[in-house]
């Protein structure tokens, strides 16, 4: 399989651990792409619900491609998270190529990014950690019965819907939050004079320009593992967002589209070949 270069890959909100997590698909994604560089943004292994009963092997795997990376020279920059903030005691380490720290400014040709996961933004964290914890269950539960859900939805012919994310649209204090959190993001950003910057955190994949009478920023959120599947690419000078449930969907319709290829060719086939068998009956008649 022919490997999609990639000049940066952020990945954040995979947690690696939990229910949740599609860590067969996100593998399925790393072995589609050969990146110069890799920026794990936050929450990668999940060590607030690690539990030694549920680690599955295509989390392992997971693991050990990363490792596989740094063993190749890849730099690979750990920033770490709320979820796995135990590692924040090893900021500023290295193991060959592989880099802790808890946040990061890049320079991109002429720019500069600044990129950290932004838990530093979340009031809960800051002041009620124990209640981000309760949260961060009780969604891991929400996650898991929108899977049985989506499996039974399946089975009778729908697609599949997200609980979580129907939750968050149409909560209010949570768009809101969701706005202050990119605003402030923003408003620091430009205050530092940075071009890019770059969060994860919110499990909410974006790529958008944003002004205000300081400036201009271009706020991007590489998403997350769980529900939106995505991941931030930059090649050749520009930014995107990777959907692994888009790139599915034009798979899929490739494929179909192939197969509906190849049955109108054979229906072609057989129709010329019927066309020869009546053409050569009325011969034998003639004669």
């Amino acid at each position: 399989m022919k490997k999609r270069p990639v000049d940066i890959v952020v990945i954040s909100d995979v947690h690696l651990g939990t229910y949740g997590c599609h860590a067969k698909e996100l593998l399925k994604y790393m072995k589609s792409i050969k990146p110069k560089e890799v920026i794990l943004n936050g929450d990668i292994i999940d060590i607030w619900q690690f539990s030694k009963r549920y680690f599955p092997k295509s989390h392992m795997k997971v693991i050990k491609l990363l490792l596989e990376w740094v063993a190749k020279g890849v730099p690979v920059h750990y920033i770490t998270g709320n979820h796995d903030e135990l590692l924040r005691k090893f900021s500023g380490n290295s193991m060959g190529s592989l880099s802790i720290v808890n946040k990061m400014v890049i320079p991109l040709e002429d720019k500069k990014a600044w990129i950290f996961h932004g838990d530093v933004f979340d009031v809960t964290m800051q002041h009620s950690k124990w209640v981000a914890k309760l949260g961060a269950k009780g969604y891991d539960s929400l996650i898991l019965l929108n899977r049985g859900i989506n499996f039974a939805s399946k089975k009778i012919g729908r697609g599949p819907i997200s609980m979580s994310k129907k939750i968050k649209n149409s909560v209010k204090s949570a768009v809101k939050f969701i706005n202050d959190f990119e605003q402030i993001a923003a408003d620091i950003a430009i205050e530092n004079g940075y071009d890019y910057v770059i969060c994860g955190h919110i499990h909410q994949p974006e790529i958008r320009k944003i002004k205000t009478d300081k400036g201009e920023v271009t706020y991007l959120n590489s998403g997350d593992w769980i529900e939106n599947l995505t991941a931030l690419e930059y090649h050749k000078g520009k930014w995107k967002l990777y959907s692994y449930l888009e790139d599915q969907l034009t798979i899929d319709h490739q494929e179909d589209s192939k197969e509906e290829t190849f049955v109108l060719e054979k229906a072609e086939l057989f129709e010329s070949l019927l066309q020869e068998f009546r053409i050569c009956g009325m011969t034998q008649q003639t004669k």
